[in-house]
């Protein structure tokens, strides 16, 4: 069970995250929809201990590992690194990244850039990848973090069709893993197909349950309408074309 409870955060001086309480079930996949600035990626930074909330408590049971799949824009890509490199960077958290690593490990790094299709890709730089590439360089990142809990920021934004799809198979992995997997993203049609339960965001809480409730027409237009006061045009989530 990861628990949220009266959870306030900042952008800066902004308030963004306003009392938000909700329990989410270990083991689950779950969706978190809503407009631009409604604090999604807040959340997830907060989630992943990456921002520290000005008030209110997070909270799971157990010693459950985190990790994070950011956003592909706010990455810098001109870093000269290549894509083993990268991959490697997963392995951190348990081994430090200073410390030689072990043979079984590099094997590890191998298996997760061929699980997403970049076995030829080991020494390319990293700035030379494809919008589609590089996603499937993070989620390779992911594999060997082999965290308990997931958090994806958009992770199908910006890549094509195919490059979704294998993606999408990993997520399903996961879930069959038992693993927990909570992710930002705007198509209504992906998330009513995959995800059984959905968070409505709107800076408050506005539906968190079932999907097609959470995501009825009057919660959206609910959300739009309060994203109104804060954005002067409010990207509404819209079902794919």
């Amino acid at each position: 069970m990861l628990q949220i409870n009266n959870l306030h955060a900042n952008v800066g001086d902004k308030p963004i995250l306003k009392g938000l309480t909700l329990s989410l079930n270990a083991g689950e996949i779950h969706a978190i929809m809503g407009p631009n600035g409604a604090g999604k990626s807040t959340l997830l930074r907060a989630l992943a201990g990456l921002q520290k909330p000005e008030s209110g408590r997070i909270s799971h049971e157990g010693k459950a590992r985190i990790a994070l799949l950011p956003q592909l824009a706010a990455l810098d890509r001109a870093f000269p690194i290549a894509c083993r490199d990268v991959v490697m960077q997963g392995l951190w958290p348990r081994l430090g990244a200073f410390r030689a690593i072990p043979a079984e490990d590099l094997a590890r790094v191998d298996q997760a850039l061929a699980a997403v299709g970049l076995a030829g890709l080991a020494r390319r730089p990293v700035g030379s990848l494809s919008a589609g590439q590089l996603q499937r360089l993070l989620f390779a990142r992911l594999l060997v973090q082999d965290a308990d809990i997931l958090l994806l920021d958009e992770p199908f934004n910006a890549v094509d069709a195919k490059t979704a799809a294998d993606l999408l198979r990993l997520i399903r992995q996961w879930h069959g893993e038992g693993r927990t997997v909570i992710a930002v993203l705007h198509d209504l049609d992906l998330v009513a197909r995959e995800f059984p339960e959905t968070l409505l965001l709107a800076r408050d809480l506005i539906a968190w349950g079932p999907t097609a409730q959470a995501l009825s027409p009057a919660n959206r237009l609910q959300a739009r309408r309060m994203a109104e006061g804060w954005v002067e045009e409010a990207e509404a989530c819209e079902r794919a074309a």
